[in-house]
């Protein structure tokens, strides 16, 4: 990605984006990294490293609690300083630390202060115990006022003007009249003009830096540099090791990859199989859902150079195998596609549920989706399929969880949560189903049995001029609120089957002597060391987790993700994994002392290959 951006002469490109997915159905989610801020707080890590390495600015966004999509620049997220700091403002903190350039301050307002004129979030927080030097600027007319703003840390405005279009500016000719009032001082505006140029020097954008060649409003006047490279490559690669196999009853998958003896015959049945009537990309912002789904809507997209649908890369498989491949593309023609998969070995139905931002309504989902159930009457053309298929492989394109009604069909034999691919989706599906490649995606959420069981909700209808989202779940959401209720998941967050088995053995775990605190952000304060043994019959990737309960007087959650690792293992072979955790890892928010604390007691640790695998444990004391 910072390749590209750069070659294409961006300075800031507006990525990562680590809202945390507080509520299941939020319309941006799919942008994220999952439910998780320690999961997200990695992602982000690697993102803004990964990124600047070429240059390029990160931009660590939105800040923060921007958490739904209906009322986003009119509602108050209410969120209470321990949950504000443990969950939401974590991986801003891990962004700070790695370096980031820029941060975006989000639409909503916090504890009913604009997010972008909010001085506990921006100054107190972000600037002052975060230790922050790059600039904020805001999201695009997120901008609410102009002294009150500035005085309470915005550094830049965007895009400029108040409302786009009005060639007027809260910053601008009013912040030279402010300065003048002394309504804000010169060392402010001096500030504000160091942040911005910093990171602009620290990166080397001053040398040699390409020129902008491109023009997304109006694309005939682009120069079309070409940066993409073999990017292809590394984008099916991604798209392969991020299916999630959720189920494989009898070893159904892989599909054999030879004719062999028997007439292999495949029926794939579902619109999400195939392309979209009018292109890849014919709705602006892909605001719509026609045909495969490989990414959701909003600001956050970009047209697919191409995109290889499932259907055509299933069918250049089978005839590569000499296999056979009938469809049904008509997801409510259920006897065409009930027809199709009573004539086949394998039936594979393919079905999706989309969402993105509020700009943007798609089949009455303003944003954020209306339910968890699939798009286009998904849910019923599996049961149809399955009724009359005995071999029945559903492959789930989604933006986040989805309710599975009929996972357990006895005909359903395996289910794949594939999530938003990119333009190699049929290829990356591809090399799974058939075996190339054996899957190790892990669930970034919970998928739970019924939607009330996630414990929260999106505010879809409010009379109050400023909507109240009101956090009372605290610290627990996802799996948190899961385990601390004792409620039994679909499937629970971290899990993913493999083609293959892993046993894990030999824990250890050992503390570090000395004395820690929660700024020692490059230091070990737990290493977790273990083996991991391929016990099956294929080579594999595992994704070995490792979470941590605390002591009951912290208040924390039951467990907590606090490491993982993947590691590519042959068959029969066995590999030592050490996980290391910091002290910011095993620290508290103290409200009173307004710092990270650790807290005295014996921690708990467990290693799995989910959320609630405990295949090894043990404890420690600080």
């Amino acid at each position: 990605m910072g390749q590209e951006y750069r070659g294409k002469g961006v300075n800031i490109a507006l990525t990562p984006m680590m809202n945390l997915g507080r509520v299941a159905k939020g319309g941006r989610n799919w942008e994220g990294f999952g439910a998780d801020p320690y999961l997200t707080s990695q992602c982000a890590v690697q993102s803004i490293l990964g990124v600047q390495s070429q240059g390029v600015m990160a931009n660590a966004k939105h800040y923060i609690a921007n958490e739904q999509e209906h009322y986003r620049t009119t509602s108050s997220s209410n969120v209470d300083d321990r949950a504000a700091h443990e969950l939401y403002a974590l991986p801003f903190l891990h962004s700070v630390r790695a370096g980031v350039g820029s941060f975006m301050c989000s639409y909503n307002l916090v504890n009913n202060t604009y997010a972008c004129e909010n001085d506990r979030t921006l100054n107190q927080i972000l600037k002052g115990q975060f230790n922050y030097k790059g600039f904020v600027m805001s999201d695009w007319s997120a901008t609410m006022s102009g002294v009150k703003s500035i005085n309470a840390g915005l550094d830049m405005t965007m895009p400029g003007d108040i409302t786009m279009g009005s060639h007027d500016s809260y910053f601008g000719a009013n912040l030279t009249k402010a300065l003048n009032n002394k309504e804000v001082s010169q060392d402010r505006l001096n500030d504000m003009a160091v942040r911005i140029l910093a990171p602009h020097y620290l990166l080397g954008q001053d040398k040699d830096f390409p020129e902008v060649n491109f023009n997304s409003f109006n694309r005939s006047d682009s120069k079309h540099v070409v940066v993409s490279g073999d990017h292809h490559k590394i984008i099916r690669e991604i798209g392969a090791a991020s299916n999630v196999l959720l189920k494989n009853k009898d070893n159904v998958l892989p599909f054999p990859n030879s004719q062999g003896d028997k007439q292999y015959t495949f029926a794939v049945i579902g619109s999400d199989a195939g392309p979209s009537h009018n292109g890849a990309n014919t709705c602006a912002d892909h605001g719509c859902d026609s045909g495969t789904l490989a990414q959701g809507w909003g600001s956050g997209t970009t047209d697919f150079p191409y995109l290889i649908t499932p259907l055509e890369a299933i069918q250049e498989r089978a005839r590569h195998n000499a296999q056979t491949v009938d469809f049904s593309l008509d997801d409510f023609d259920v006897q065409r596609a009930q027809d199709s998969a009573a004539a086949a070995e394998y039936a594979i139905v393919f079905a999706n549920s989309n969402s993105g931002e509020d700009y943007i309504t798609v089949e009455g989902n303003e944003g954020d989706r209306n339910n968890m159930s699939l798009w286009h009457s998904g849910d019923d053309l599996i049961r149809a399929v399955a009724d009359k298929n005995a071999k029945t492989i559903v492959v789930i394109h989604s933006v986040g969880p989805v309710l599975l009604p009929w996972i357990d069909h006895p005909n359903v034999a395996a289910v794949i949560m594939a999530g938003l691919p990119g333009q190699e989706s049929g290829n990356a599906i591809v090399d799974v189903l058939f075996g190339d490649v054996n899957p190790s995606g892990r669930l970034i959420y919970t998928i739970a049995k019924k939607e009330e069981d996630y414990g929260t909700e999106i505010v879809y209808k409010s009379d109050e001029a400023v909507p109240q989202v009101d956090y009372t779940e605290g610290l627990f959401i996802d799996y948190r609120h899961f385990d601390k209720n004792n409620i039994e998941p679909a499937f629970p967050f971290g899990f993913g089957l493999s083609y293959t088995t892993f046993n894990y053995a030999s824990l250890s775990v050992s503390k570090m002597s000395g004395n820690f605190t929660a700024d020692d952000s490059d230091k070990t304060f737990v290493a977790a060391k273990f083996k991991v043994t391929n016990s099956g019959s294929r080579d594999g990737h595992e994704v070995a987790q490792l979470y941590v309960g605390f002591p009951d007087s912290a208040g924390e959650p039951p467990k907590q993700l606090k490491g993982f690792d993947r590691m590519f293992v042959t068959k029969g072979a066995t590999v030592g994994v050490t996980l290391n955790l910091s002290p910011l890892d095993l620290a508290v928010w103290s409200v009173e002392k307004q710092e990270w604390v650790h807290i005295p007691g014996t921690y708990k640790v467990y290693v799995g290959d989910h959320s609630r695998s405990e295949k090894l444990t043990a404890t420690f004391d600080i």
